[in-house]
């Protein structure tokens, strides 16, 4: 359930959504942060975040979910949308093989624009779809742990996997922020009180826009 903006926090988090259009990042955004999902699947159009509030490791983490529509024309926007990130979910459509063959292109286009450090989660959604299924979980796994990423499979419909998805990266996040393995040119704070962004390489910007229903 999302909280009100205005709770104090510990950690601020950014965490961004990635993947080709249409395969349910925007369901996830939605599903984790309001438990809602919309049938209507239509693109999201520019950038937009959701935040959540939520306990890991015992502190309290104000969780920003960036979603961006993967469609080749927002590409511009990737130096800024990447800017600040400490997680990256890499998500791919498990009914669709095209969607996990980009995620190499994904992921490059990742690891060229974020923090060397940056945790990343492949994740493999719309496992509802049993019977659609083109993509094995084996395949998936292979190439994770080829390429040093975690790997989970998600319904955003079912709410499966969802929750734990993010709480794994979140938690992945602090674990490295609670070791100072993530900071600017200094060690990252122990607190950081409201208003204030742990962030890579840049200043995350106090924007916000509404958020859609569906990738």
């Amino acid at each position: 359930m999302a909280r009100r903006p205005d709770e104090e926090y510990d950690y601020l988090f950014k965490v961004v959504l990635i993947g080709d259009s249409g395969v349910g990042k925007s369901n996830l955004l939605s599903r984790f942060t309001r438990n809602e999902f919309c049938l209507e699947s239509k693109s999201t159009i520019g950038v937009e975040f959701a935040t959540r509030t939520l306990q890991v490791e015992g502190r309290t983490v104000k969780a920003q979910i960036w979603d961006t529509a993967g469609q080749e024309r927002y590409r511009a926007i990737t130096s800024a949308y990447y800017r600040g990130a400490l997680g990256a979910l890499l998500v791919y459509d498990v009914t669709k093989p095209t969607t996990f063959e980009n995620v190499s292109r994904w992921l490059k286009e990742l690891r060229d624009h974020a923090d060397s450090n940056i945790v990343i989660m492949l994740i493999g959604n719309k496992t509802d779809l049993k019977h659609l299924r083109a993509v094995a979980t084996e395949d998936a796994q292979g190439y994770a742990e080829k390429e040093g990423l975690s790997f989970i499979e998600t319904s955003a419909l079912e709410a499966t996997n969802v929750e734990n998805a993010f709480q794994k990266i979140l938690a992945e996040i602090y674990r490295i922020i609670s070791k100072k393995s993530i900071s600017t040119d200094e060690p990252a704070p122990a607190s950081i009180k409201e208003g204030k962004t742990i962030v890579v390489g840049g200043t995350e910007a106090n924007t916000k826009k509404p958020c859609c229903s569906s990738s």
